[in-house]
């Protein structure tokens, strides 16, 4: 079943083209990992899926039904939850009341307070704790958990491993495991390609606001990937080399 389905997609900041006719779709179930350099138009398509930044043009739909119009919160209630680059925290409310906000969307499912501590147990000391006093990876797993309150079909995560250090986001991956054998359905940004491709089941690469690449994680090579990455290609890099 196709959870997410973009059909040629474009959204603008003013007069540049950020996204420029992106069409792609995602499976029930399956972790696509959305790569590439800054300002290759991932977080604005990313905002854009979640209603955040408005289409230019093309359309968005989620398990068939066409979206594009509909504003952010209708879509939290058709299954879309977005994990934004910075984490967003309301930082003079407590984890717990950050959790339940995610709640809000009034969405039946199975995830809960205890469940998301469940995959986040470095979160149970501070459930009390105001979030603006967390770390930087205790905050980046309550944005995960308040977007997993919504009981999301889809779920969006913005720069996952943006600014925390290595050991964090050691941490933070090995929960997101949980989240992939669970089934959920993942869209993620991630900036270091080794980790995004040792989760996804599907890469895709941006450039210049362009999908220029698509594959099976499994057999797409690291050198394919970075050459979509800088937009370059074989004959191009040998004349680099040279």
């Amino acid at each position: 079943m196709t959870m997410l389905q973009i059909e040629n997609l474009t959204a603008r900041h003013g007069l540049l083209e950020a996204v420029r006719g992106v069409s792609l779709s995602i499976r029930k179930g399956e972790t696509v990992a959305l790569v590439g350099a800054n300002g290759a138009g991932k977080t604005t398509l990313m905002r854009t899926l979640a209603g955040a930044h408005s289409v230019t043009s093309g359309h968005i739909r989620i398990a068939g039904e066409d979206v594009t119009a509909l504003p952010s919160h209708q879509r939290v209630r058709r299954g879309i939850a977005l994990v934004p680059e910075g984490r967003r925290m309301f930082t003079s409310m407590t984890v717990r009341e950050n959790l339940e906000l995610g709640a809000m969307a009034g969405r039946s499912g199975t995830w809960t307070v205890d469940r998301v501590l469940e995959i986040f147990p470095n979160l149970v000391k501070r459930i009390h704790s105001k979030t603006g006093h967390l770390s930087g990876g205790e905050q980046q797993a309550t944005a995960i958990g308040r977007a997993l309150m919504s009981n999301p079909d889809i779920l969006l995560l913005d720069e996952l491993s943006l600014g925390l250090s290595p050991l964090v986001v050691d941490r933070v991956y090995a929960s997101l495991e949980g989240l992939i054998t669970s089934g959920t359905t993942i869209l993620l940004v991630e900036q270091d390609l080794s980790r995004a491709m040792g989760v996804a089941d599907r890469v895709v690469c941006m450039l210049e606001g362009k999908v220029v690449l698509e594959g099976d994680a499994k057999t797409l090579t690291r050198d394919a990937v970075t050459e979509a990455y800088f937009g370059l290609d074989r004959s191009s890099r040998k004349e680099v080399h040279a």
